[in-house]
């Protein structure tokens, strides 16, 4: 058994024994947050597309979920589908947009829908406002056969979603869907001139990315029982940015040790009260300084250089 299957064994075994030794919701929560973390690298890592305004999708598929759920009395899964439809349709119409604009104008184009969608979920009646929409029910899924209102059973749900989305990011990248998208993002204007449509590619990126954000939203909500507009917020989009960036852009599982990492500083030095914001800053510092591809990212480029020297 080589390295790289002997430490896929041994995630997939703290993955399936975590929920016994850590807090669910916690673990959940990242799960969430990773899953939003490597939809947002797909757009920035290996399309080159940074948009500041990606929390859109996350935000809103939560309250499409728990508006079908709670309002529709829809089945779980549907309220999921509804997420994700919902965060692909406003990808779309903001892709068609944004898209024909390149670096900051396309970030900035990104920014401003998400403002127009915050105050929209601030003032539209069934998101309830600053409120936020609560009281999301937990429901059993696939007709009762898997009940949710067990941390732990809801726990191995949302890793098996976690999984289908991380495997379709994976297959995306390795496509040859996902090859031509690195070449936009090397080089435009060459892959143009071999005969490829660029702003089809990244406008079809920018909706898988924005569907992708929408699962781990509506998924999130499913967790929390409640949808409110942090997650919708522009600091929220600034967080996924952190996320992948200290993990390691344009790395598959960068992202998902990013997530890890914030959630985790989040949740463990919150009780440093208003101190913790000085805390992350001083670690943050530190990991741009000393992880500059991010912590995957240097690890990758040590392992390499060690096996090339070996």
């Amino acid at each position: 058994m080589n390295a790289q299957r002997l430490i896929g064994v041994v995630l997939i075994v703290l993955a399936l024994a975590a929920p016994w030794f850590a807090y669910p919701v916690f673990l959940m929560t990242a799960l969430c947050f990773a899953l939003f973390a490597c939809a947002f690298n797909l757009l920035l890592g290996y399309a080159g597309l940074l948009s500041f305004g990606h929390a859109m999708f996350f935000g809103i598929a939560g309250y499409f979920f728990g508006y079908a759920v709670k309002a529709w009395n829809m089945p779980p899964e549907l309220g999921l589908l509804a997420g994700v439809a919902g965060a692909a349709l406003l990808g779309l119409v903001t892709g068609v947009l944004a898209i024909r604009r390149q670096g900051i104008y396309f970030a900035m184009i990104t920014l401003a829908f998400a403002q127009m969608i915050y105050f929209f979920c601030v003032q539209a009646p069934f998101t309830g406002g600053e409120d936020g929409l609560q009281g999301i029910t937990r429901k059993p899924l696939l007709g009762g056969l898997i009940p949710t209102r067990d941390d732990r059973v809801l726990y191995y749900v949302v890793l098996a979603i976690f999984l289908l989305g991380y495997s379709a990011v994976y297959r995306i990248i390795h496509s040859p869907f996902g090859q031509v998208l690195k070449a936009i993002r090397d080089n435009e204007q060459r892959a143009v001139s071999l005969g490829y449509e660029a702003d089809r590619y990244k406008l079809l990126a920018f909706v898988l990315s924005a569907a992708l954000a929408g699962l781990a939203g509506a998924t999130k909500a499913m967790v929390m029982q409640f949808a409110t507009l942090t997650d919708v917020s522009a600091a929220m989009s600034g967080e996924v940015v952190l996320m992948v960036l200290v993990g390691g852009l344009g790395t598959i599982v960068g992202p998902v040790v990013g997530a890890f990492i914030i959630i985790t500083m989040q949740n463990y030095l919150a009780s440093f009260g208003e101190f913790v914001l000085v805390i992350q800053g001083l670690i943050f510092v530190v990991i741009v300084l000393a992880f500059r591809k991010g912590v995957v990212g240097e690890l990758g480029e040590w392992w390499r250089s060690r096996r090339s020297t070996g």
